[in-house]
């Protein structure tokens, strides 16, 4: 039957309306609702409307994760392509550092799509906080040397944005981790009981660092070398005799349960000077030493760096491995000694020392049984901590346990002329905790310092400590300070909870206390 003019209007329009509510598979409504749940519904609504229809929760999880990874591998792409612009050389070591961090983005990210049942939702959201991270440590880096007018606006992109999504849809409680025989089902037998000892570990090294040429090679960086190029995913010694090697070091992506030992704090030496001040670089590459790969251990070492109180930025150790464990090991410097990038991390029995800012970072770290001095600053403050939670979602934050935080024997002299605070927040929703540990009589009586940070979001809390500086009445007032009397709340930021510790440290042989 023919169709009058009115007929086909009508219909054309109530094929328009339907249309008008679905793009390419989605109801427009439904794309609203679905990304309503997330802090950035904007760039959720438009990137959606490229994908298949929306099932149930787990199901947009996991097309908001694929859509982060994806705009990850395009504005890689992007950055790449920027090489020729960069109009100088503090341009050109921002976006190297952009580079490196964009390929450790997208390896995290490459993990967190992975939904097989042995992989835990904690574990994912701790990718996903490394990935923020190292983009937020890209533009950081841009800012620190001042170029932040030219190419970061050609590298502007909702990637953040994304994976900010991703973290609100995917946090969880912590989960305890499954067991078998007292250790988790992933741990390979024979391995927890490889740091038993330093002989042992000497005679079982699959490369021995000598500088006086009685070990395979005279320096590290020709070990790491030679470590590339192995196969197999076992545990991977490198054992490192007695001396002062002077070289900076980076260990990346690639290699993984590399554990490199020593012969003891104040014998093994590594040592750089690199520095913002005097290179003209960011603080993430001054690095003496920096790890990426996974599972790294390091004992009985010392990293240190000798730039100096005057020359700003200097780290010993830059650390953004996932599950390290430094044990017996002393980081020396100055301002931001020990950089805790991101990731799980635990250090027992440890010394550090430093001015400003001289644990800092991003990752979930707890520091158990250490030895924490405060040096003599140029500047006449000390800040123990500066941790860098950015996103409310966030799994990150510093735990210091049964430790002590005292004063270098630079700093006792004149003590009491300078200020020494546990900590200051270096971004919006900064966590750091302290517990039952001694806090010697250099801690300020306000014990924390204010920097450029809500008061109200950051979270900082103490838990039974002792000694002349942990009494508490004359603390901050901050709505974001807490003293904690409740065993309960202070043992989430144990090893066992915050660190999910039972689960990966048993396989290292470090001894190590899962609860208050």
């Amino acid at each position: 039957m023919a169709l009058t003019h009115s007929q086909i209007f009508i219909a054309l329009l109530i094929v328009s309306c339907f249309v008008s509510t679905v793009v390419l598979g989605y109801r427009t409504n439904d794309v609203k609702w679905w990304c309503g749940k997330t802090p950035n519904p904007v760039p959720c609504e438009y990137y959606l409307s490229k994908n298949m229809m929306i099932k149930d929760e787990v199901h947009f999880l996991k097309i908001s994760m694929q859509l982060a990874l994806d705009h990850a591998i395009h504005a890689q792409s992007n950055i790449h392509s920027l090489d020729p612009k960069c109009r100088n050389e503090l341009e050109k070591a921002a976006w190297s550092d952009c580079l490196k961090l964009y390929e450790l983005t997208i390896l995290g990210l490459n993990k967190a799509v992975d939904f097989s049942p042995n992989v835990q939702r904690h574990d994912r959201q701790t990718w996903l906080s490394a990935a923020l991270t190292n983009l937020e440590t890209c533009r950081d880096g841009f800012i620190e040397l001042g170029v932040s007018d030219y190419l970061p606006p050609m590298m502007s992109n909702n990637v953040s944005e994304l994976i900010s999504n991703t973290m609100a849809l995917n946090k969880a409680p912590y989960k305890e981790p499954t067991y078998k025989d007292g250790f988790p089902t992933w741990v390979k037998h024979g391995d927890s009981k490889l740091l038993q000892s330093s002989s042992s570990l000497a005679s079982q090294a699959d490369i021995v660092v000598a500088q006086d040429g009685s070990g395979i090679y005279k320096t590290i960086n020709e070990a790491i070398s030679a470590a590339s190029s192995q196969s197999g995913s076992g545990r991977y010694v490198i054992y490192v005799k007695a001396g002062t090697y002077s070289e900076n070091v980076e260990i990346g992506s690639d290699l993984k349960n590399i554990m490199m030992v020593g012969d003891g704090m104040g014998k093994t030496i590594i040592t750089g000077n690199k520095s913002v001040g005097v290179e003209k670089i960011s603080t993430f590459n001054t690095a003496t030493v920096g790890v990426d790969g996974e599972s790294f251990i390091g004992r009985d070492i010392t990293f240190r760096n000798t730039a100096g109180p005057n020359n700003g930025q200097a780290v010993a150790l830059r650390s953004g491995s996932d599950h390290s464990v430094f044990y017996r090991c002393s980081f020396e410097g100055y301002q931001d000694t020990l950089y805790v990038f991101s990731h799980k991390q635990f250090y027992r029995e440890c010394d550090v020392y430093g001015t400003v800012d001289f644990i800092f970072g991003k990752a979930a770290v707890v520091l158990q049984n250490c030895n924490i001095y405060a040096r003599n600053p140029p500047s006449k403050i000390n800040t123990v901590t500066a941790q860098g939670r950015s996103n409310v979602n966030d799994t990150s934050g510093i735990t210091i346990q049964n430790s002590t935080i005292t004063a270098a024997s630079d700093l006792k002299p004149v003590q009491g002329s300078v200020k020494t605070f546990l900590g200051r927040p270096w971004k919006q929703f900064s966590t750091t905790v302290i517990i039952k540990t001694f806090l010697d009589t250099l801690i300020d009586p306000a014990g924390w310092m204010e920097w450029n940070q809500s008061l109200d979001t950051l979270y900082y809390a103490e838990y039974m400590n002792t000694g002349p500086g942990s009494f508490t009445s004359n603390r901050v007032k901050w709505k974001g300070y807490h003293v904690l009397t409740n065993a309960t709340e202070a043992s989430a930021f144990t090893v066992g909870n915050f660190i999910d510790g039972n689960s990966w440290l048993p396989t290292t042989g470090v001894p190590f206390t899962l609860g208050l």
